[in-house]
């Protein structure tokens, strides 16, 4: 029985010395990849988030960022630490790649919505405090969330916008330079003075210091329409000065033609009755 005992003990150490002979080597190397892997990713999820602060990049993008980054490389890791050491890793990667297009088709929109905020957080078309327009809507940019962008209107309503949509639209941004050209179209009679017109109009240009001088503001006839010649005007102001400027010139124009006696034509019809006796 104690020799039975004796040759039992004697054929686990065989084996075992056979084992760590075997994979030993395998499972040293394996840890030091481990260490050395686990290192790297922590350095490079540094490296990541300072990238992404220098780069002033959205607080909340850049963390979701370095702690996807983070989370795929720990797991390659240790799919690839697994296959270093025997362990059958394809059955486990197939699992992986089934239940990752289960989740991508079940969240189809959410992942284009997903990408649409990435994409405007990274680039940067617009951000908050802008005005722009898109999607057939158009307001002050509130907030960029990472699935969607608010937009509150100059009525003060509130408009959620999924950011797929948005990325993949023209966006109009009126913020983005910080200066706006202003137009208008002032109708004139054909019979009043276009000089006089053209000289009032220009006062009252060089009267607003919130038209700028460069560009020069331009006041041309731009069409000999039906009832009206058509003086166009283009002036430069601050964007933010854009409608006071607009409203303030539109109403003051009216004033001063009234005032000087030229005239603004409106469509008008003739009637002629002709009268038949029976």
């Amino acid at each position: 029985m104690d020799q039975f005992s004796q040759a039992q003990v004697r054929s686990y150490l065989d084996t075992a010395v056979e084992g760590l002979m075997q994979y030993g080597p395998r499972l040293a190397l394996a840890i030091i990849v481990l260490l050395v892997g686990l290192w790297l990713v922590n350095r490079l999820g540094r490296t990541l988030e300072r990238g992404f602060i220098a780069r002033s990049i959205e607080p909340t993008l850049g963390r979701f960022l370095t702690s996807f980054t983070n989370i795929v490389l720990k797991v390659l890791l240790l799919i690839s630490v697994g296959s270093m050491v025997g362990i059958e890793t394809t059955s486990f990667i197939a699992m992986l790649g089934a239940a990752g297009l289960a989740v991508g088709l079940a969240l189809q929109g959410s992942l284009a919505n997903f990408a649409g905020g990435v994409l405007i957080l990274i680039f940067r078309p617009f951000k908050v405090g802008d005005y722009i327009e898109g999607q057939g809507v158009a307001g002050t940019v509130a907030s960029i969330q990472i699935f969607h962008t608010v937009i509150k209107t100059p009525d003060n309503k509130v408009i959620v916008v999924p950011n797929g949509a948005l990325s993949n639209g023209i966006i109009t941004n009126y913020s983005a330079e910080t200066t706006r050209r202003v137009d208008f179209v002032f109708g004139i009679d054909y019979d009043d003075d276009i000089a006089k017109a053209k000289e009032v109009i220009e006062r009252l240009i060089a009267a607003d210091a919130r038209v700028h001088d460069d560009p020069a503001p331009v006041v041309v006839v731009s069409a000999l329409a039906d009832s009206a010649v058509n003086l166009t005007v283009r002036v430069w102001a601050e964007s933010s000065d854009y409608w006071p400027v607009y409203f303030d010139l539109l109403e003051r124009t009216k004033l001063a033609f009234d005032a000087n006696g030229l005239s603004i034509p409106f469509p008008q019809s003739t009637v002629h009755v002709r009268r038949t006796d029976a």
